[in-house]
């Protein structure tokens, strides 16, 4: 395949997986994935055994998956936010490695796919294969072209280290914490039960900022986003018990029917819950944002 058609193609990709994904919620289904069809023929998107997607005609490969719960979690070094991927067991020199090697050289973008529970992935694309680490066995996974063209990415200078880092939270944690939220409530809003996975975000009850902030199940809630909008605004409080209030004064204002339906009728309501225990919402964190609620 000829670089520029396999580049086009690429970038056909990338774009259909970033739209299943917004239209879920933030993540895609294994099957979406391997039942990906383009120019008349089958082409799936991961492997059915295997971590590296590498599909035939292709210079170099198209995907990697990063199991939350596998030997890839937290793979990003915490010093320099790129991804540590481990080789594929076996020859280091074999397909798989040899093909992810080939990608330094061409510099042609991949998609990462974590997948945070069985069958669903949260994609994250495009990522750049930037350097290969022997002594590891492993290959140094960037979220961002211009580390390509960067002299040195094992020694990142202070201002490169930082904006790896803010790369990582904005593109790896923020849309895996998104989707492991959402799949924990079932993809609908913990309020209003809205189940339009693009209307959906994850809440964080700790801010992101704060030291509590960690992008975790139980600091998280399912909201749309008018709702989302509101907690943040201190329009929305969710008590330790599980009840959403409004706030005083929105209660006693008089707007359109969005205010009356979407807010003010709001008041007094539980939360619709995670299924799990462990995802439920911590009741400490709560408890602290709920100060900044009554005060």
């Amino acid at each position: 395949m000829e670089s520029a058609v396999e580049a086009a193609l690429r970038a056909q990709i990338i774009e259909w997986v970033h739209q299943r994904a917004e239209a879920n919620g933030g993540f895609v289904h294994r099957q979406e994935l391997l039942a990906y069809r383009t120019g008349g023929r089958d082409l799936p998107l991961i492997d059915y055994s295997r971590g590296i997607r590498n599909p035939a005609g292709f210079s170099s490969s198209l995907a990697i998956v990063q199991s939350a719960h596998g030997p890839y979690d937290d793979a990003e070094d915490p010093e320099d936010g790129l991804l540590h991927y481990a080789y594929r067991k076996g020859d280091p020199d074999g397909g798989d490695n040899r093909k992810l090697r080939t990608a330094i050289d061409t510099g042609m973008p991949l998609i990462l796919f974590r997948k945070e529970t069985p069958n669903y992935y949260t994609p994250i694309a495009p990522v750049y294969v930037v350097d290969d680490v022997p002594e590891e066995h492993a290959f140094l996974i960037a979220l961002d072209e211009s580390f390509r063209f960067m002299p040195d990415v094992r020694h990142l200078s202070e201002p490169q280290r930082r904006y790896a880092l803010r790369l990582a939270k904005q593109r790896l944690h923020q849309p895996a914490f998104r989707t492991r939220v959402l799949l924990a409530y079932q993809t609908r809003c913990a309020v209003c039960e809205l189940k339009h996975g693009s209307l959906l975000d994850a809440a964080h009850i700790a801010p992101d900022s704060s030291e509590n902030g960690i992008p975790t199940t139980p600091n998280g809630l399912a909201l749309c986003k008018i709702h989302h909008a509101a907690f943040d605004q201190q329009m929305l409080g969710v008590s330790p018990d599980y009840i959403v209030h409004i706030d005083r004064e929105l209660l006693e204002e008089v707007d359109g029917p969005m205010l009356r339906h979407g807010l003010q009728e709001m008041h007094g309501r539980h939360l619709t819950l995670p299924a799990r225990r462990t995802d439920l919402p911590d009741r400490d964190l709560l408890a602290e944002r709920w100060r900044l609620f009554t005060h």
